[in-house]
């Protein structure tokens, strides 16, 4: 009787080390996702910096106690939070027609390394979208691409999910930049 609860626990055992294990089939049919949607977005940021208020879309809404609210402190804008409602293009030229807005946050939030957190949305209400798409994610701003999640989004972009691979497409001093935001959404509705 012994030896035979002891064979039916080894098989026990062996069963489930077997199931749990993968094989070197199941290693390699692993899928490669492909996106069900790819689009290309622009969005151009200018920060108020006292004299521009009548072109400004962002503003410096909190700063460290070494900085103000019209230049990004020092110490690669650390603890500066900036709030933006940007326009979107289809293009890299800031005068074309806008097609939405992008709107949210960002938080510098290294010292060492310049770096920002972002939290935000891309609003359309135009004859190609209608609805968001919403956005957050870390954003090492000296990596020549980084990617953010799409976190979710509404009207045409209803509970999408993605990632968006972001790229400075210019900048002009503390001012102004421009980012480049190749989005493929892997969850379409």
């Amino acid at each position: 009787m012994r030896l035979i609860s002891t064979l039916l626990l080894l098989l026990l055992i062996s069963l489930a080390y077997s199931s749990a294990t993968p094989t070197r089939r199941s290693r390699k049919s692993t899928r490669i996702h492909k996106p069900c949607k790819t689009l290309v977005f622009y969005f151009h940021d200018i920060i108020y910096n006292g004299h521009n208020s009548k072109n400004a879309t962002a503003a410096i809404v909190g700063a460290p106690a070494w900085g103000n609210h019209t230049i990004l402190a020092n110490k690669n804008h650390f603890g500066n939070l900036v709030v933006f409602d940007d326009p979107i293009t289809l293009d890299n030229n800031l005068h074309s027609h806008p097609i939405g807005r992008a709107q949210g946050f960002y938080i510098y939030d290294r010292k060492e390394i310049f770096t920002a957190w972002l939290g935000f949305s891309f609003v359309f209400n135009s004859t190609q979208h209608k609805g968001t798409i919403n956005f957050a994610g870390a954003d090492p701003l000296m990596n020549k691409t980084r990617d953010i999640s799409v976190i979710g989004g509404t009207g045409d972009f209803f509970m999408t999910r993605g990632v968006a691979t972001l790229s400075t497409d210019a900048f002009e001093g503390e001012v102004y930049f421009r980012l480049r935001a190749e989005i493929n959404l892997y969850e379409c509705w």
